[in-house]
């Protein structure tokens, strides 16, 4: 079988959301001689089309999270550090700190945008929701971070996100890391007002984002 077959089983895998299936085709995908990098990529794309189905309306949350665990656990199963291409050498050297930010306990998006982010190569810390600005701060210098992402899900704590990109500056370390903002509230409009780097609308695009900056 040639490796855009395989590769398409390994979407269309992850598109059924069940575990059982996803490792089957993650098993003959191995045994096909994709290396870790290629199945990473089939996965992460089939990914992306759940992301579409969910946004409209054609797939489930439910759907959404056994997918994103099946993919994790397929994803940690593989040897990314020994691939011979080295392709996601640099990817896995790129940090990124996702936090839903302070006030705001909407959750599943940005879990949804670490989960496709860690799987496309980038080494991610998920801080969960309800974040205090000082503790993503304190994240970013504690893991070297190159990327902050923050979330905001409510026009309430929209705000949250220029207080962290203002905390950044404050610390002096806001050279040093790039800012994604996204949630639903958030636009590119609000991103330019508050200094962002980048804005996403959702997990497929901040990946995009994320690979273009980083």
């Amino acid at each position: 079988m040639d490796k855009e077959q395989l590769l398409k089983e390994l979407t269309d895998a992850m598109v059924t959301c069940k575990k059982d299936q996803i490792d089957a085709a993650v098993a003959k995908a191995q045994e096909g001689g994709l290396s870790s990098v290629e199945i990473v990529d089939g996965l992460a794309a089939g990914m992306t089309v759940i992301g579409d189905y969910f946004e409209r309306g054609k797939l489930f949350l439910p759907h959404v999270m056994m997918a994103a665990s099946a993919m994790q656990s397929a994803v940690d199963g593989l040897d990314l550090g020994s691939d011979a291409e080295g392709a996601t050498d640099v990817k896995k050297k790129k940090v990124i700190v996702n936090a839903t930010v302070e006030g705001d306990v909407h959750d599943i998006g940005k879990s949804i945008v670490s989960t496709m982010l860690q799987s496309s190569g980038f080494v991610v810390h998920d801080l969960g929701r309800d974040v205090p600005t000082k503790n993503i701060v304190d994240a970013v210098k504690e893991h070297d971070a190159d990327m902050v992402g923050l979330s905001a899900l409510m026009t309430t704590t929209l705000n949250a996100q220029k207080e962290v990109i203002d905390a950044l500056i404050a610390s002096g370390i806001r050279d040093n890391v790039k800012v994604m903002v996204g949630g639903a509230p958030a636009t590119q409009v609000w991103a330019d007002k508050i200094g962002a780097d980048c804005y996403a609308e959702n997990a497929s695009e901040a990946v995009v984002k994320a690979k273009e900056l980083l």
